[in-house]
């Protein structure tokens, strides 16, 4: 089985990720470009050798001799081989050139069994402002305005816990549109929901997004009581949020929603939250827009890539990679900074857990749509998720009657980094696992594809988050 590692540099650090393991390492400039030529060397004296020679490909003396041949006007003879002890030992305690443990079993993966573990309950399908990137047209998504009944969202919560098997914690995300303005409902389900938890020994983890216009008193007592997390969506400077999230008339949200998300922020303890903004073509100065966020005193961020059509103004263009990757590597220097003064802050992108991390499923086929996790409209017709609600290629059903498309389902069981070709020799791939099938068929058309530009910016962020961990490791 193919070994894969990826080595680059960034903000002065040397850093080697040998990708099946996970296993990361912070070197000199000698064993970064003794790595660098390893793999070359090793064809070259794979071609020269004789079969009888072969036995020696990993690590074998010719090897040595080739890399210090193309690295004598460089460094002493010694350094080189002592740079490539290293490099064999890491390999011999499994921390370099490791094996892919993954591809050889993906046909049992594909056919696990699957149970329902989370619903994005589309509470209102309307919305008190008009963002200009809204992917759900102002809350209609391609249909018309609606507001999810109790009922309906009484029988979403019946059938995740009928269909949830033997696990035991189960999520639903209150989600829009706008929720609060339907925000009775919300209180009846979550109610509902509390109920149902003793009778079936299940656990509700409850959240919601929100843009703030309607939040008050009530709205965030009730949240702190009852939701694990909630959404506070703003884009970040005044001039960027306003710009792209009006309200219908044309006036800038932000001057009405800070003051309510700092205080939220607040009684929530800066944890169990995040506001959340979306970066465009209009900002790529975007780091600008996070810290403001984190000066604002909000330490849970995240600020995320617009994802649009070239034919929007806003849309994120490949000419624009080069500023974004800059204003990355700009955000992540400043964030190591600040954690070594006492202020810092948690920005979405840059978490990584280099240790444990997730489990296999969730590195292989990512956020589970379509099959772990469904989106319920408000008439509670089932699709894969948020983002593909209207498009009736992909309606699976009905929280009445369950599942009745199960190509859909099906077709996203068979959705994984080894079935997209452009992820199978991509290091980042155990990280973003995939990336997201929404963007793949809006771009693609065939969720089994890639959305190069999310790639892109998805590669330089896993580099930025290991780098940092290699930074703030070493202090």
């Amino acid at each position: 089985m193919k070994y894969q590692v990826h080595q680059y540099k960034n903000n002065g650090y040397n850093i080697v990720l040998d990708v099946n393991s996970g296993a990361v390492h912070v070197v000199d400039d000698v064993v970064y470009d003794v790595l660098a030529l390893y793999e070359q060397c090793l064809e070259t004296c794979e071609k020269k050798a004789q079969p009888q020679e072969r036995r020696m490909e990993m690590g074998g003396g010719n090897v040595l001799q080739e890399i210090t041949a193309r690295l004598k006007d460089k460094y002493p003879q010694q350094e080189v081989a002592e740079a490539f002890g290293e490099l064999m030992e890491l390999k011999e305690a499994g921390q370099l050139f490791t094996a892919d443990a993954y591809e050889d079993v993906i046909f049992d993966f594909k056919n696990r069994q699957t149970v329902v573990k989370a619903l994005c309950l589309h509470i209102a399908h309307d919305c008190n402002l008009a963002c200009r990137y809204c992917f759900a047209e102002e809350g209609e998504y391609h249909g018309r305005r609606a507001l999810m009944s109790y009922e309906v969202g009484k029988a979403a919560l019946d059938f995740l816990i009928a269909n949830s098997g033997s696990r035991r914690n189960l999520e639903v995300d209150f989600f829009g549109g706008e929720p609060t303005l339907n925000m009775d409902v919300v209180k009846e389900l979550v109610a509902y929901g509390r109920q149902q938890e003793k009778l079936h020994n299940k656990n509700f983890r409850f959240t919601l997004t929100t843009n703030g216009v309607l939040l008050n008193e009530d709205i965030m007592e009730f949240a702190n009581r009852e939701m694990a997390n909630v959404v506070l969506s703003i884009d970040g400077r005044k001039e960027s949020n306003d710009y792209m999230r009006p309200f219908r008339n044309g006036a800038g949200s932000y001057d009405m929603i800070v003051p309510k998300f700092i205080k939220f922020a607040q009684s929530r303890n800066q944890q169990q939250y995040y506001v959340r903004g979306t970066f465009t073509h209009h900002n790529l100065d975007f780091s600008r827009d996070v810290l403001h966020l984190a000066d604002l005193g909000f330490t849970q961020i995240s600020v995320e890539p617009v994802v649009a059509q070239q034919t929007e103004d806003y849309a994120i263009r490949e000419e624009d990679l080069p500023q974004l990757f800059e204003q990355y590597d700009l955000l992540a220097k400043e964030m190591i900074q600040r954690e070594k003064e006492g202020r810092g802050f948690n920005f979405f992108h840059f978490m990584i857990d280099l240790e444990g991390g997730p489990c296999v499923a969730k590195r292989l086929s990512g956020c589970g749509s379509g099959t772990e996790y469904l989106a319920v409209t408000p008439w509670g017709d089932l699709y894969p998720c948020h983002q593909f609600v209207g498009n009736e290629k992909f309606l699976m059903g009905n929280v009445t009657d369950g599942v009745k498309n199960t190509q859909v389902r099906e077709l996203f069981l068979s959705c994984n980094v080894y079935a997209k070709e452009k992820c199978r020799d991509c290091f980042a791939r155990f990280y973003c696992s995939g990336g997201c099938a929404a963007n793949a068929y809006n771009f693609h058309g065939d969720i089994h594809e890639a959305y190069e530009i999310g790639c892109a910016l998805q590669k330089k962020r896993v580099e930025c988050a290991i780098m940092m961990k290699a930074a703030l490791a070493q202090e």
